[in-house]
C-alpha cells in the first residue's frame, strides 16, 4: 500500500508528522515535494495520483490552495471511475491563517474561501464509501493508519481464497 500525501504544498509543515509516523511504521508513501522540483516530476505525481491506494488531499490554512482544490475533485473522480477500492481522504479548512492572508492579494483570499466553502458542500452531498471527509489531520491520519491495518487484514485473508 502506498499513500499519496497531496494537497497544500510551498511552504506546508503538515507532512512532517504523516512521513515520522509512516516511515517508523514501514508505510510506503509518495512526498510530491522536492526542493528542486522540475516540470518533468509532474509526470511521476500522475502516475501516483492515479495509482496510489490511498491520496490524501489536505488544503491547509497556509496558503490559497487553488491547485489542490482544482485536484480533489478530480482525484475523486479517479478513484471511484478507475478503481473502487481505493481511497480519498479530504480535509479542507475554511479560511486562511492571518500570515496567509497578509502574503495574498484580498481578491485571492476570497476567491479561495469561496471555492472552499463550494467544494466542502459539494463533497458532503456525496456518499461514496472510499471518499472520506475529514475536519482536521489527526483525523486524516487516523484514517491512513486504520486504512493501513484494514489493508494488512487483507492480505492476512487473502491467502485462504481459491487460486
Amino acid at each position: 500500500m502506498t499513500i499519496g500525501l497531496f494537497g497544500s504544498c510551498g511552504n506546508s509543515r503538515w507532512r512532517d508528522q504523516f512521513i515520522t509516523i509512516y516511515e517508523k511504521m514501514g508505510i510506503n508513501y509518495f512526498n510530491p515535494v522536492k526542493d528542486d522540483w522540475q516540470p518533468e516530476d509532474a509526470q511521476n505525481e500522475a502516475e501516483h495520483l492515479a495509482n496510489d491506494e490511498v491520496i490524501l488531499f489536505p488544503v491547509t490554512d497556509e496558503s490559497l490552495g487553488l491547485g489542490s482544490l482544482g485536484e480533489v475533485g478530480f482525484s475523486i473522480l479517479q478513484a471511484i471511475k478507475l478503481d473502487s477500492t481505493r481511497d480519498v481522504i479530504v480535509m479542507i479548512d475554511d479560511v486562511l491563517n492571518d500570515n496567509s492572508k497578509i502574503l495574498y492579494d484580498e481578491s485571492l483570499v476570497i476567491e479561495s474561501i469561496k471555492m472552499r466553502a463550494l467544494i466542502k458542500a459539494h463533497l458532503k452531498k456525496l456518499n461514496y464509501p472510499n471518499v472520506y471527509m475529514v475536519d482536521t489531520l489527526d483525523d486524516m491520519l487516523s484514517i491512513t493508519l486504520h486504512l493501513k491495518e484494514m489493508n494488512d487484514m487483507r492480505k492476512k485473508i487473502s491467502k485462504f481464497t481459491s487460486k
